[in-house]
């Protein structure tokens, strides 16, 4: 399993639905709300061969609230 993080910003007022609509999909590791560009920070597993681009289009973007991501995939843990 490969660890991704991605950045979501989402429309105004919206950052707790979107988040509890992420846990109820029971899809990410952790979810993280921050400040500053973006709302949002989600650690993700995604198996190994699985194509990112396509987990974050279609397993994440689609959520009601969502206004932008920035995915940022890992490479190695120390």
């Amino acid at each position: 399993m490969q660890a991704v993080f991605v950045q979501i910003k989402c429309h105004l007022g919206k950052a707790y639905e979107v988040a509890n609509q992420i846990a109820d999909a029971e899809i990410a590791s952790e979810i993280y709300s921050t400040a500053g560009d973006f709302d949002l920070l989600v650690k993700f597993y995604v198996g190994e061969g699985e194509d990112i681009g396509h987990f974050v289009t279609q397993k994440i973007q689609h959520f009601t609230g969502i206004k932008d991501t920035r995915t940022i995939p890992t490479f190695k843990a120390f």
